[in-house]
């Protein structure tokens, strides 16, 4: 294990026009769009257009409280994986808290930006194999950083979670050549960049192949998450705890027979996800492959309990692992069911999305997140998720709960016609939810919905400029909530087919204009 020196801030993030070392690469096909489209609606605020662009920078002023977050829980500790309890701003309507764009992507140009983090002053982004940190508040472009944490090699794995003394981690490859492996983790500061330990781990053969890899693209998926006092990489032979202050190893778990660790789950508890192989089974058969969630003592690393998914299950995530709820894939298409499990890892309620009438979405890109799943938010004892679409003239949906112990509906919150709702995360016992509009009248908004009265709570309303009519879709962007803001960031960036230079939002914030 190396501890690392504090990264020379002189290094360059690389030659022009590329950002953040990473040479520009062949552009991917551009995700299909949304059929529904935002109109910008005014509000009473300073708009001001943003020269050249064609979208808008939104600066208030204003007095008033400023609407933050604070740890929720009593007793939680600076090691405990951040909670925090959002306040309802003294003013609902909102202004452009911070902006980060780039004005010269060009054709073919293409730039990962996996993970995006927040604390009370600086917004963080993946970018490539560089870490950045934006001061909130200002409208930056390249160039503009806080601070810049440069990694070896491209950033290959990342944790939505954040600790309450604003720390977070990362994977990345040994270097930027090709077929370099993913075998390093970096544990950093949010707020001022910097380093707190790296080292490395092993990696082996992807699948249920023996031995090692013989290159970064053979090898296992690595993923990282984060719980007490632990920072924890699954890839693939099995499963590394490090402490979250020294970097040093606390233990290490094998993968035994033909099940191997592939994703673990993190926060308030850690629930490792085990995929196994069955060589039996007919080529082909959905049986040859079996997923297994094992709950797992962060201190010690001790199997603690072991839930057997039945045959035939095409993928597991586990949204949440206190309490614990998995999602089940079990036909071809989508997330189909929704399993609580008790304190023993048995089955409490098994929740059906009855053929897509309720949706839940898990990240299925390059980089092992089992629980990242942006729109299924559990706590309350319930789990929350959105219905699909109806209308034909006028889009809605609804968010609904369903109670943990029995699989009973719990209240309902329907987005009314002409726009949508989707979960964000828990407040305390609060859920936040983004509401999109498609009326040409009514503005968006982050609101607060109570799973007890059944109340909605306007937290800010906003507006977004037509180039950022995209950023509100989970499968392309993070959408993070942290003191009082909303940020909206893409996961990857491209340059245009073909012409002149493109001008790209890649990260929008928003905050009440009471906010100081």
């Amino acid at each position: 294990m190396t501890t690392s020196q504090k990264k020379d801030p002189s290094v360059s993030f690389g030659p022009p026009p590329s950002m953040y070392t990473q040479s520009a690469l062949t552009a991917e096909t551009h995700q299909k769009r949304r059929r529904r489209k935002w109109l910008l609606v005014p509000l009473v605020v300073v708009l001001v257009a943003a020269v050249g662009t064609g979208g808008w920078l939104l600066w208030g002023g204003g007095a008033g409280a400023k609407a933050s977050g604070r740890p929720a829980a009593t007793g939680q500790g600076r090691l405990d994986v951040r909670e925090t309890v959002e306040k309802q701003p003294a003013n609902t309507t909102g202004k452009m808290a911070f902006r980060f764009s780039v004005d010269d992507l060009s054709p073919g140009e293409h730039y990962e930006m996996p993970g995006m983090w927040a604390t009370d002053k600086i917004l963080a982004k993946g970018i490539n194999k560089t870490v950045i940190g934006l001061t909130i508040g200002t409208d930056a472009s390249p160039g503009d950083e806080k601070w810049k944490l440069p990694l070896d090699g491209p950033i290959c794995g990342y944790t939505r979670h954040v600790t309450n003394e604003n720390r977070t981690a990362v994977l990345f490859r040994a270097n930027d050549r090709d077929g370099a492996y993913c075998n390093h983790v970096a544990f950093f500061d949010l707020d001022d960049g910097h380093e707190i330990w790296e080292t490395d781990f092993p990696y082996s053969k992807a699948g249920d192949a023996e031995g090692l890899a013989t290159s970064g693209a053979t090898q296992d998926t690595p993923s990282v998450t984060l719980t007490h006092g632990t920072v924890v990489v699954t890839w693939g032979g099995g499963t590394d705890a490090y402490g979250m202050d020294t970097g040093d190893r606390l233990w290490r778990t094998t993968s035994t027979g033909s099940c191997q660790d592939m994703g673990a789950s993190g926060g308030g508890a850690l629930l490792v996800r085990q995929e196994c192989w069955h060589h039996d089974a007919p080529l082909g058969s959905t049986d040859a492959i079996t997923y297994k969630a094992r709950k797992v003592n962060p201190e010690s690393g001790r199997v603690l309990w072991t839930y057997s998914a039945a045959k035939g299950i095409h993928d597991l995530d586990i949204p949440s692992a206190e309490p614990p709820v998995l999602a089940v894939q079990a036909g071809e298409i989508g997330i189909s069911e929704m399993l609580s499990l008790d304190a023993k890892g048995k089955i409490r309620a098994v929740i059906r999305l009855q053929n897509g009438t309720y949706v839940g979405e898990c990240s299925y890109d390059d980089y092992l997140t089992a629980d990242d799943c942006p729109t299924i938010t559990v706590g309350d004892g319930q789990v929350f998720l959105r219905s699909k679409e109806s209308g034909e003239k006028a889009n809605s949906n609804w968010i609904i709960g369903f109670d943990l112990a029995t699989g009973n509906t719990t209240k309902k919150f329907d987005s009314g016609p002409g726009s949508l709702l989707y979960p964000v995360r828990m407040s305390g016992d609060e859920l936040l939810a983004l509401r999109e509009t498609d009326d040409h009248i009514t503005p968006s908004a982050l609101v607060g919905l109570d799973p007890r009265t059944g109340r909605e709570t306007p937290y800010t309303y906003f507006d977004l400029p037509q180039e950022a009519e995209l950023m509100t879709m989970t499968e392309y962007n993070d959408i993070l909530v942290q003191d009082g803001r909303v940020f909206l960031g893409v996961k990857k960036v491209d340059g245009p087919a073909k012409g002149r230079p493109r001008w790209v939002y890649l990260v929008l914030g928003i905050e009440s204009i009471a906010a100081k």
